[in-house]
């Protein structure tokens, strides 16, 4: 799950918040696990907290800390050395180290389908959900 799928989600202001709210719904009950990054994590909470505000923020850090199903992948240096490898093969794109971490995570685990709202998934050759 990207940041722009959290935001979506969560931010009823957001333009994507109605497809992904239904989309989230459903891939919530069809998946046993639903992967995230720690710099996801954090993307999204300061997205939502400059403009949801905190409460709004620290609500939906608190629902996915506690689910069941959503598990925080934690970058460590080798992840971290796989997106900078991602980032120089793709020096002509304007990938952040929080989307190529998760492209390299999404690599390592053979993960094809990411919960996005952000075109550099397939750009970077990741099939895009909500399609």
């Amino acid at each position: 799950m990207d940041t722009s799928a959290w935001v979506a989600v969560t931010n009823r202001r957001d333009q994507y918040h109605e497809t992904a709210g239904t989309f989230y719904k459903g891939i919530f009950k069809e998946y046993h696990e639903l992967l995230t990054t720690n710099l996801v994590v954090a993307e999204t909470y300061i997205l939502l907290r400059l403009d949801c505000g905190p409460k709004a923020a620290l609500g939906w850090w608190e629902r996915i800390a506690s689910s069941l199903k959503v598990k925080i992948i934690y970058t460590d240096p080798e992840l971290t050395g796989e997106a900078i490898i991602i980032l120089r093969k793709y020096d002509d794109q304007p990938f952040s180290l929080t989307d190529a971490v998760s492209f390299a995570l999404m690599k390592k685990m053979k993960i094809t389908d990411a919960f996005a709202f952000d075109v550099h998934f397939t750009t970077a050759g990741f099939v895009q959900l909500p399609q």
